[in-house]
């Protein structure tokens, strides 16, 4: 019986992965190529990139979604959608402890904060060209203006803004809170 927990332990530990200095080393590499990434989109907030396309697709596959739950929701939906999927990817790879995929959708979460708080600032304003052009109602114009704070649209952009770059922050210190 003895002998056969030998031969066992022996197995798993010829299995086991070596450990050496470049590992911690090498786990920080994602945070150091996220950190240019992220500091560029907190610092030029408003610009449209590639990526947008992208979350404007799921923005309006949003809108489609919850069209059944009135038009609050059904507005609301776009921006759910934005934070859902990237959430959903986030769990995946948490689920199955994969750190950099963890970082990588939680930046992409992140991105889609920015571009959530950009369109809640404009809800006043309404300057940001829509799809459907002057046929279409703006979405933060109308949730704002359904809660009774239009006016505070700047702050509740602040707010989807202050979320990115917290989750921002979580992301190149991921390495610090999570094990591979």
């Amino acid at each position: 019986m003895e002998e056969d927990f030998n031969k066992e332990m022996l197995k798993s530990i010829k299995k086991a992965k070596s450990y050496n200095r470049f590992d911690d080393i090498k786990k920080w590499i994602p945070s150091i190529i996220i950190l240019p990434i992220a500091v560029y989109w907190t610092l030029n907030r408003g610009e449209y990139g590639l990526l947008d396309n992208v979350n404007l697709v799921i923005h309006e596959a949003g809108h489609l979604f919850f069209i059944f739950f009135g038009k609050f929701f059904y507005t609301l939906g776009g921006t759910l959608m934005q934070i859902i999927i990237p959430s959903l990817i986030v769990w995946t790879f948490l689920k199955n402890h994969y750190r950099t995929g963890v970082q990588f959708s939680l930046l992409w979460l992140g991105q889609n904060f920015i571009n959530i708080s950009v369109y809640a600032a404009d809800a006043q304003a309404r300057k940001l060209p829509l799809l459907g052009g002057n046929k279409v109602y703006h979405d933060w114009h109308y949730m704002l203006t359904a809660l009774g704070i239009l006016e505070y649209d700047y702050l509740v952009g602040y707010i989807f803004y202050s979320t990115a770059i917290l989750i921002f922050i979580v992301v190149l210190f991921l390495p610090l809170l999570m094990k591979d």
